[in-house]
């Protein structure tokens, strides 16, 4: 027992000392470079910006979100020390919008992955579940999501057209800028697209007159706890919840924790199984409360860090942005995005989509996790010879590309994730299947023409040498 309660102290001690670190050295970045650093945490918000904004128009609550998701982005700042995003689940997202949940199917579905994924977490099993879960599969549901949210844009600019465009000169000028940057927005990466955009709409969305200024006022939160029924718990889960959850795995916990270690060496890198606690904790408090299910996202990451973010205080600084809308200005908000205009949410939204869709494109190159692996593999048993090296043939790539397809026409043509995943996972078994029946068919006549090429005992070979 005293060696328990010396080990439990030292381990206390270690992690006291550990968080201490962090502090000193969030607090160091911040005093050396604090306009950078704040400059890095809107980094993101073309991703968060676009579907918080569309899913507030009766999907989750603008106020618990603000809430949550600030005091997510507090913790995780305080506690790893990294420019970690938390980011809309953007599986259940499109989901959500393609089908039209209530908020009590986008909560169920939000509270459904932050169980599993801290199950396999909790039990380890999150490294199994990765593994056997194939790239292409993968990308179908971000692809799929990715065209999903583009088709949700493509309505609202229908809405738009019909209730709004024509009638307002600075919402159509408005708008054909919007899209001219997000063509710009891969040449010029550095410049914050989707704050200026959400400027614009704020501008427009503000009250012209006296008469509509109170439902605009401002007042304290006041959290309201929903209950989900079993009937939404199950549409949640099965519709939305299922083809996030490889999403959340590969992308909220593996891919973040690897980018971290390169991207920010001198920085301890958070551990798969704490990232994927942390992706527990803040669905399984959040989404009771109505607000948007999250998880963190290497793409976010990558995109703080390119605009500057290296170390914690930044996400802490927009958590405390969050937090203090959410807690003052949640009504305001609330309202000010509920006339926020629908063309411009639109290209807010596309822009989101194709980005997501985008990662489709290194299906077949070293960009796909499985690929790089077995680049390194082959790099590690120094293999020189080109030919000997375990690169994709052209059927591989052909069955890489049918199993992304099918997985992005089922969740097209269902709105679900699951079907999706499911008609995915069956495309890639058939393949393993037809590969073993073939083995057997090749073993087979394999054998027959060995046994039939063998020399017998009325050879007049044999005959000659008996003589």
């Amino acid at each position: 027992m005293a060696l328990l309660g010396y080990n439990i102290r030292e381990n206390a001690q270690q992690a006291k000392q550990r968080f201490l670190d962090v502090q000193r050295y969030n607090l160091r970045t911040f005093r050396s470079q604090p306009l950078t650093e704040i400059s890095g945490s809107l980094g993101d918000l073309g991703t968060l910006l676009p579907i918080l904004l569309a899913l507030s128009h009766g999907y989750v609550s603008l106020s618990s979100t603000l809430v949550f998701a600030g005091l997510a982005n507090i913790l995780t700042g305080l506690f790893f020390g990294i420019p970690l995003p938390v980011q809309p689940m953007k599986a259940i997202a499109a989901v959500a919008l393609a089908r039209k949940f209530t908020k009590e199917e986008v909560s169920s579905a939000g509270l459904f992955v932050g169980g599993v994924v801290g199950f396999l977490s909790l039990t380890g099993l999150v490294q199994w579940f990765t593994r056997k879960i194939p790239i292409p599969v993968i990308k179908g549901i971000q692809v799929g999501t990715g065209l999903s949210l583009i088709i949700y844009g493509g309505n609202l600019v229908e809405i738009g057209l019909s209730s709004q465009f024509m009638k307002n000169l600075f919402l159509v000028i408005a708008v054909l800028l919007a899209f001219l940057a997000l063509l710009g927005s891969p040449i010029f990466p550095r410049i914050p697209f989707a704050l200026l955009i959400l400027s614009v709409g704020i501008l427009k969305s503000l009250p012209d007159g006296v008469d509509n200024h109170p439902p605009f006022g401002f007042g304290i939160w006041t959290p309201h706890i929903s209950i989900p029924s079993p009937s939404s718990f199950r549409v949640g889960a099965l519709y939305a919840g299922l083809g996030q959850i490889p999403l959340t795995t590969l992308n909220s916990i593996f891919a973040v924790s690897f980018l971290s270690a390169d991207l920010l060496p001198k920085v301890p890198a958070p551990t798969p199984t704490s990232m994927g606690l942390s992706v527990m904790l803040m669905n399984l408090v959040g989404c009771w409360f109505g607000a948007m299910p999250v998880c963190h996202g290497s793409g976010g990451l990558a995109a703080q860090y390119r605009f500057g973010a290296r170390s914690g205080s930044s996400v802490i600084f927009l958590g405390l942005v969050k937090l203090l809308l959410g807690l003052f200005a949640g009504k305001f908000a609330s309202n000010l995005f509920a006339e926020f205009p629908n063309s411009l949410l639109s290209i807010m939204v596309i822009a989101a989509g194709l980005e997501l869709a985008n990662v489709g494109e290194t299906l077949n190159t070293m960009g796909a996790i499985d690929l790089k692996e077995r680049d390194e593999r082959n790099e590690d048993d120094d293999i020189s010879d080109p030919a000997e090296k375990k690169d994709l043939t052209d059927v591989e790539r052909k069955r890489r590309w049918a199993v992304m397809l099918i997985t992005v026409g089922g969740i097209l043509a269902f709105k679900n994730d699951a079907v999706g995943f499911l008609a995915g996972m069956l495309c890639h078994w058939s393949f393993g299947i037809q590969d073993q029946l073939e083995a057997r068919r090749s073993q087979r006549e394999g054998s027959i023409r060995l046994v039939q090429d063998s020399p017998s005992e009325e050879s007049p070979i044999l005959r000659q040498e008996d003589a």
